[in-house]
């Protein structure tokens, strides 16, 4: 049972790294076979530059980061020399996921309804930057009241009474 860890984060990546592969393939090629066949007529290069456009960060994400970072290597032995890394982390690999998604439904909802769907993209970086703008207000807010002035942090119960007694004693031996 040497490394069950790193086999067990291996196996995982690499399923969900072949589920991801296989719903991107899916995705793409229904918004193509509904684009080529039923829409012929809004199949426009306007369509095909917003499909290009909107659709890169979702193909960067997961053939040069997803696919890099996360897919597990392994020697010639079979031995797991890389697990790769955890393709569950939060944080930013969380928000590439979401964007991952994201991609897709809008993609689904372009091949569907029409081009006017592609505005939904919009939502992604609109939200960004809503997160950025409420984490800096919070932490502005953190360290300033209403005013702008900057209050001190509470002093916790063990400290107060640590000062009352005229503060931390070093003793020395």
């Amino acid at each position: 049972m040497a490394q069950k860890a790193t086999k067990t984060l291996a196996s995982r990546n690499t399923a969900r790294l072949n589920t991801t592969l296989y719903l991107t393939l899916a995705v793409h090629f229904f918004y193509w076979l509904l684009r080529a066949l039923l829409f012929r007529s809004s199949f426009t290069r306007k369509s095909l530059v917003l499909y290009a456009l909107l659709c890169a960060p979702q193909l960067l994400i997961q053939f040069f980061i997803f696919e890099r970072s996360g897919r597990p290597t392994y020697g010639p032995d079979g031995q797991v020399k890389r697990s790769g890394e955890d393709l569950d982390a939060k944080g930013l690999t969380e928000y590439m996921w979401d964007v991952t998604y994201w991609t897709y439904g809008v993609l689904v909802l372009a091949a569907v309804v029409g081009d006017w769907a592609w505005w939904w993209m919009a939502v992604v970086p609109a939200y960004s930057a809503w997160l950025a703008y409420t984490t800096f207000a919070g932490v502005r807010q953190g360290y300033a009241d209403a005013a702008g002035v900057p209050h001190p942090q509470p002093a916790s119960k063990r400290q107060q009474k640590m000062e009352k007694r005229g503060g931390q004693k070093v003793q020395y031996r």
